[in-house]
C-alpha cells in the first residue's frame, strides 16, 4: 500500500483509507460488531492505515468499536473523525 504524509502532520498514512459510515452492516440492517471487526482486520491487512468516521456513524457504534479495535493494536491507525451533528448548536440544531 502506498503512503503519503497526511497534511502537515509529518505522519506518514495510506493513500486509501477505510470510510465507515456502515462499519458492521448494511443499510438497513442491525450493527454487526464482529463484521466491523472483520472488515478493521482486513483494512489492516491490506495495509490501510487510515480510517474515516464520525460521530454519528451508526449511532455511534462505528467510532466505539473502532476505538476498541486500535485499542489492541496501538500505533497502527491514524483516525480523522467529525463531529457536532449531535452536539447542541451543531448544524441543525438551534
Amino acid at each position: 500500500m502506498k503512503q503519503r504524509i497526511f497534511g502537515k502532520t509529518g505522519r506518514s498514512v495510506s493513500e486509501i483509507g477505510l470510510g465507515t459510515w456502515q462499519l458492521g452492516t448494511k443499510w438497513g440492517d442491525p450493527f454487526n460488531r464482529e463484521e466491523a471487526f472483520r472488515i478493521l482486520e482486513a483494512a489492516e491487512e491490506a495495509g490501510i492505515t487510515f480510517i474515516d468516521t464520525a460521530d454519528v456513524y451508526n449511532g455511534g457504534k462505528s467510532e466505539e468499536t473502532i476505538g476498541e479495535y486500535i485499542s489492541a493494536h496501538p500505533g497502527k491507525f491514524y483516525i480523522t473523525t467529525k463531529c457536532g451533528r449531535r452536539a447542541e448548536g451543531g448544524p441543525g440544531r438551534e
